[in-house]
């Protein structure tokens, strides 16, 4: 497959626009898939896919094959997503009825298992919607290591690749980022109970 895949490569440096496609074809879902972890709204995640591609192609002429080409899309997607993120600082949302694309088209997320009640169904919704919350108070570079790391399975030297940085500093972040979403989400927890309870009181003193 990577004897293919450097053919497919170097006709598409002469200028061949199948052998592009194949490649897309090969990585679409993985550069979606980061876009969407990283931004969480899939209009966007199918909007910098496509700036990621029509990157790529640009610059294919550049790419020296020292290391994977996955790494180095990949690399473009991490980028491009940073860039979007800082510019939409603020502004970014979450919906648990977002639409997910798939191998066999687009989908809702759907968090319930079978044999989950009613009850656990929402509890799991609540829990994912309070990771996703911690998640975004993260920085660019901590929040980039982590959705590689942790929801996108890449090892850490991959990761080192893509950020272009040192394995040092990629383990360092993901440590420094782990921590700080556990705080954060028992901070959050703990407001949570505070509100409770003065709400409670005040409903108490309500003739």
């Amino acid at each position: 497959m990577a004897e293919q895949e450097k053919d497919l490569v170097e006709q598409a440096k002469q200028g061949s626009i199948q052998a592009f496609e194949t490649l897309i074809l090969t990585y679409e879902k993985m550069v979606y898939n980061i876009a969407f972890r990283m931004l969480q709204h899939s209009e966007d995640a199918r909007d910098i896919s496509q700036e990621v591609f029509l990157k790529a192609y640009r610059s294919l002429e550049n790419f020296d094959g020292k290391s994977k080409f996955s790494t180095w899309l990949y690399r473009i997607a991490v980028n491009t997503c940073i860039d979007e993120i800082r510019k939409q600082k603020g502004k970014l949302t979450y919906s648990l009825e977002e639409e997910l694309e798939s191998a066999e088209g687009s989908y809702q997320k759907q968090f319930a298992d079978a044999g989950q009640t009613p009850e656990d169904s929402l509890l799991h919704q609540e829990m994912q919607k309070e990771v996703v919350d911690a998640l975004n108070t993260l920085s660019e570079e901590h929040k980039t290591v982590v959705v590689l790391r942790d929801i996108q399975g890449f090892s850490y030297e991959e990761i080192a690749k893509m950020t272009n940085t040192t394995l040092g500093t990629v383990k360092s972040r993901i440590a420094r980022a782990r921590s700080q979403l556990k705080n954060t989400i028992l901070q959050n927890r703990e407001q949570k109970k505070t509100y409770s309870r003065q709400k409670k009181r005040k409903e108490g003193r309500t003739p």
